[in-house]
């Protein structure tokens, strides 16, 4: 009888550390493909650009930086869609690379698509982030809003990397941490390349790029996809949609991409007749020949707001200005030119004269226009600027007297608007006529006809 039931006994333990493994078990069942055979370049091709790209010894592909040549691709022939491709990577300090995906070449042969970057420096430390090379230009997903993600790579040691492109969500992870959670529907389908990117200093010169142990795989991809950590923000290209996470932040769209309902006329009760086209889930204002206010007006909306999280995509058209005023009160100017409100300017800094104006650059795009110059805070680099024709994120975090203005996901600037400081700068300003300028509790969000070309999309916002 002692017998059975040490058997028995036994058998419990055994079925518990079945149980228990299961998991582990199902999570190994990845059905992985070598992207790489470590012999030879099979199945890969240069891209673009003139630097060498070699196999050693152990299997490891190594790219060498070269002056003047443009950044150098080795890509696969083969297209992928929806993946998850893992790889590790090693850089020399002061380099920047990537790995492409979901890529194709132009018809002069440039390459351009989604980037996962390498980025060797450690005051901006963005690996794992996500550039569009070659098309926008733009950091889609730099680690801005993602302080971990920021800490996951390391200078001098091989890194594992890690990227999922399923359908429209594109993540990725850097050494087990989540560097990036983007939705993005611009490319669906495109070649892998590793990149060099291109140097133009000698110091930088016969620095290398590594890569080892390529791995992808294709199938069964929903149940093998990692997931999502709170501390990665999620970060939405996707026109007109607001995704499950955004909903159940609070986010709503401030405008509906159709009509004009929630906004009228600033100086009006109702929304312009003339000034404004809404087509295409776009809002346009025309060219007026650069007069403020004189088309169709600056429009605002209905409902007021306090503390708030604001977010749209616009385009200016070469030598543009526009605004985005918040804490604007209708009834402080009904005279000519526009409404009253701090503003988020929009400008092409290079080529409209207002960039020249104010004090310091006060007037440039991203500034609190006459008051604080945008910077770049987040960047060991000069400010970044728009271009014209392109389209670029704004930003506006309020949070009682904290205020903050972004540009493309880099943080331009930050104040507190109730401080002794923010109220000197008013006192020098141009608004020091307007009594009570930018202390109010509530007040309209307003996007500024400056009698030029300019477009808005995804308006959205979330209060708090």
């Amino acid at each position: 009888m002692k017998t059975k039931i040490m058997i028995k006994i036994k058998w419990i333990k055994i079925y518990t550390l079945l149980l228990l493994l299961f998991p582990l078990i199902g999570l190994s069942q990845t059905n992985w493909t070598q992207l790489f055979n470590g012999k030879n370049f099979d199945g890969w091709e240069i891209k673009q650009g003139k630097a060498d790209f070699e196999i050693l010894d152990d299997g490891v592909i190594q790219a060498t930086s070269i002056l003047n040549s443009p950044s150098t691709y080795m890509g696969t022939i083969n297209h992928y869609d929806d993946f998850i491709f893992e790889y590790e990577i090693f850089a020399s300090p002061g380099l920047n690379s990537g790995v492409q995906f979901r890529s194709l070449n132009s018809k002069k042969g440039d390459v351009f698509g989604y980037q996962c970057e390498l980025d060797t420096d450690e005051f901006r430390s963005w690996t794992g982030g996500i550039y569009d090379q070659s098309r926008r230009g733009l950091f889609l997903y730099p680690l801005t809003r993602n302080e971990k993600g920021k800490n996951a790579f390391k200078n001098g040691v091989w890194n594992k990397v890690r990227i999922e492109a399923v359908g429209t969500s594109i993540r990725t992870w850097v050494n087990g941490i989540q560097c990036s959670n983007l939705l993005d529907d611009t490319s669906k389908s495109g070649f892998i390349a590793l990149q060099i990117h291109s140097i133009n200093t000698v110091e930088n010169k016969g620095k290398v790029v590594r890569w080892k142990n390529l791995r992808i795989s294709t199938t069964d991809i929903e149940k093998n996809r990692w997931p999502v950590e709170s501390y990665a923000t999620e970060i939405n290209y996707i026109d007109n949609y607001l995704s499950d996470d955004q909903r159940s932040k609070g986010w709503r769209f401030l405008w509906d991409g159709e009509t004009t309902n929630g906004w009228r006329g600033a100086k009006l009760n109702t929304f312009p007749k003339n000034g404004w086209i809404i087509k295409d889930g776009l809002l346009k204002v025309i060219d007026s020949g650069g007069k403020e206010s004189e088309a169709g007006g600056d429009i605002v909306t209905k409902k007021k707001f306090s503390n708030f999280e604001l977010e749209l995509d616009f385009m200016i058209t070469k030598g543009a200005n526009s605004g985005i005023k918040y804490f604007v009160d209708t009834e402080m100017n009904q005279g000519k030119g526009s409404s009253i409100g701090l503003e988020f300017q929009i400008l092409d800094d290079k080529n409209h004269p207002d960039a020249k104006e104010g004090v310091l650059g006060n007037r440039t795009v991203a500034s609190l226009y006459d008051l604080i110059t945008a910077e770049n805070l987040q960047e060991s680099r000069g400010k970044r600027n728009v271009k014209p024709n392109t389209w670029h994120r704004a930003r506006i975090f309020v949070d009682g007297g904290h205020v903050e203005h972004w540009l493309d996901n880099i943080k331009m600037l930050e104040y507190q608007r109730y401080s002794q400081v923010f109220k000197s700068l008013v006192n020098y300003s141009k608004y020091q006529k307007w009594p009570g300028f930018g202390l109010l509790d509530a007040g309209h969000i307003l996007l500024q006809d400056h009698g030029d070309e300019v477009y808005f999309k995804n308006i959205k916002v979330r209060e708090f």
